[in-house]
């Protein structure tokens, strides 16, 4: 027993740390861009999401698979691939690490750009789908290049960190491209602004199970 409690404490302790990582960087990289008008760069910001995402995977891929985000784990779960006593843990812990990161942008640069928090461009139910096909196709590609629920192997880390920084490089601008409900949560509730979040917490849940069924037709659920 007090082995399964270290367990959990060790990946719990890096859920927190990989999405405080990954919300402090990339939303981090968004507010700074508005703090230096532009010195960041759209392609610069998804550059960071991407990067911090493989970052992180390769940290912590052999702890806590690094998941960083309620839908990936919530697609483990549907996949078979994470045991359910773990769930409510890994999203406690993530969104725990997003807000302390959302705090800490707060405390340096104040309240500026939201925080990172993301809004649809178009209209609600135009990001509704496209955060769902963005999270799908990421999920799809986690599921492949994972074991178990951790994402392990040479190429994993530049494998999800790639579809991360491509998909925010082309559907940020519409969407924000977020896939990931802590990352867009946290900074709705530290900046005050929870317009629109509801697209950003049940879109990337539905594109993750989305993605289990195509999981299994293409790779026979291995």
């Amino acid at each position: 027993m007090d082995t399964q409690r270290t367990q959990i404490i060790h990946k719990c302790a890096a859920e927190i740390i990989g999405t405080f990582a990954l919300v402090f960087a990339g939303t981090g990289a968004i507010v700074i861009d508005h703090v230096t008008r532009g010195g960041v760069g759209h392609v610069g910001i998804a550059l960071t999401f991407g990067l911090v995402v493989m970052a992180m995977i390769y940290a912590l891929g052999d702890i806590s698979g690094a998941h960083l985000n309620p839908a990936v784990t919530l697609g483990f779960l549907l996949a078979g691939r994470l045991k359910g006593k773990c769930v409510a843990p890994y999203l406690l812990s993530q969104l725990v690490g997003a807000l302390i990161a959302s705090s800490v942008l707060l405390l340096l640069f104040g309240n500026k750009a939201q925080l990172g928090a993301t809004h649809p461009a178009g209209s609600a139910w135009q990001s509704f789908a496209l955060e769902a096909i963005l999270t799908s196709i990421l999920m799809f590609v986690i599921l492949g290049v994972s074991t178990g629920p951790k994402e392990i192997g040479l190429l994993a880390g530049i494998a999800v960190g790639g579809v991360i920084g491509f998909e925010a490089m082309f559907a940020g601008p519409i969407c924000g491209a977020s896939m990931n409900p802590a990352r867009s949560l946290a900074p709705a509730l530290v900046s005050g602004n929870l317009t629109d979040v509801w697209i950003y917490l049940l879109a990337p849940v539905l594109g993750s199970a989305i993605a289990v069924p195509l999981w299994r037709l293409t790779h026979g659920g291995d």
